[in-house]
């Protein structure tokens, strides 16, 4: 008999649990409210099985506490900023060296959005930086309970086997890979520290894209990386459209629904395609993020148009700045392998 097969149920479980953080978390309205359906998307999308209950109830406290240490990073950066910018920048190397040599690729996801982001804020104002630990704990527990009520809606088929986790890289491709991905995020960091308040969004795609360039095949970077980037822009801009129709909370829920569920099909490969499931992922969280800043722009009363617009080519520029980090690390990793087996 054959195993059913379970990618539908996790396309409705991605689209479900993101929809649902979403809408709680304009609702409720935590700091960055968009904070929510991103990291729902991050967990949903990275594991099948439900968190089991202490990790459902450890996992915010964990991340709460190690977000927290990046209060420690804000003194260096404001009175000797380029030490304390090499020491982000390590302690993101370690974080992604971490998650390629087979280290738990959640936690170490929210370690590197905490990073970023309280080290950003806190070079603004301490006051600042504790409002991002509160959006980013509210926002994690927003997340893990869209994420429990999803997988009891769309629970993972009994009969599905496992896959044994992926093997961990050696240790010199696990420090080229990260020595990329760091490369990817600092650039939108030092953007970040002119105006915090402004630009955490652009950090938070930045650590998407880091995410996205730790897959080791590199030859369609350009089309994976810009490409998923115009792509969510071009979704989000349908998505106010259709969302101006009837601008109403259960209208943004059913939307984010159907946008997400119908880039889901393509994530789990029910629909044939030719890019990455890292693609669909990229494109998925730009168009969270493009989405979650506008309403927040509407709210305040700013022009939409034209910060969507300031953001929508920051994200494009952050994106063909990674493309370039990629191809050059690549070739200067190339050059050292030809140099080392030269030496053999």
């Amino acid at each position: 008999m054959r195993a059913p097969d379970p990618r539908p149920q996790r396309a409705l479980r991605l689209a479900g649990g993101t929809a649902l953080a979403l809408a709680a978390g304009f609702a409720l309205a935590p700091p960055l409210p968009y904070v929510a359906p991103l990291l729902a998307l991050f967990l949903l999308a990275q594991r099948n099985q439900a968190l089991p209950l202490k990790a459902a109830i450890g996992l915010p406290l964990l991340v709460m506490l190690t977000t927290g240490c990046g209060l420690l990073l804000i003194p260096p950066l404001q009175h000797a900023p380029v030490s304390g910018l090499l020491l982000i920048a390590l302690c993101l190397f370690h974080c992604f060296r971490y998650n390629r040599r087979g280290g738990n690729a959640l936690l170490g996801t929210f370690m590197i959005v905490g990073l970023t982001l309280i080290a950003a804020a806190g070079a603004s104002s301490f006051a600042l930086a504790v409002t991002v630990i509160e959006a980013l704990a509210k926002g994690l527990l927003l997340a893990v309970l869209a994420a429990s009520i999803a997988h009891a809606i769309f629970p993972e088929p009994a009969a599905v086997v496992v896959p044994p986790p992926p093997a961990a890289e050696s240790a010199f491709d696990a420090g080229w890979v990260a020595l990329r991905a760091t490369l990817v995020v600092m650039p939108a960091l030092l953007v970040a520290l002119i105006d915090p308040s402004r630009y955490l969004p652009l950090i938070m795609k930045s650590v998407s894209l880091g995410q996205q360039v730790c897959s080791r095949d590199t030859r369609d970077a350009g089309r994976e990386l810009v490409g998923a980037t115009l792509l969510g822009g071009a979704l989000a801009m349908l998505f106010w459209s259709l969302l101006g129709i009837q601008p109403k909370l259960w209208m943004f829920f059913l939307w984010t629904l159907l946008f997400v569920l119908l880039l889901a099909r393509r994530l789990y490969r029910l629909l044939p395609g030719r890019a990455s499931p890292g693609f669909w992922l990229n494109c998925m969280a730009t168009l969270v993020l493009l989405l979650g800043q506008s309403v927040e722009d509407s709210a305040a009363g700013k022009d939409v148009y034209r910060a969507f617009a300031i953001r929508l080519a920051l994200f494009i520029g952050v994106a063909l700045y990674a493309w370039l980090a990629v191809s050059l690390i690549d070739r200067w990793r190339a050059h050292s392998i030809a140099r080392r087996a030269r030496k053999a």
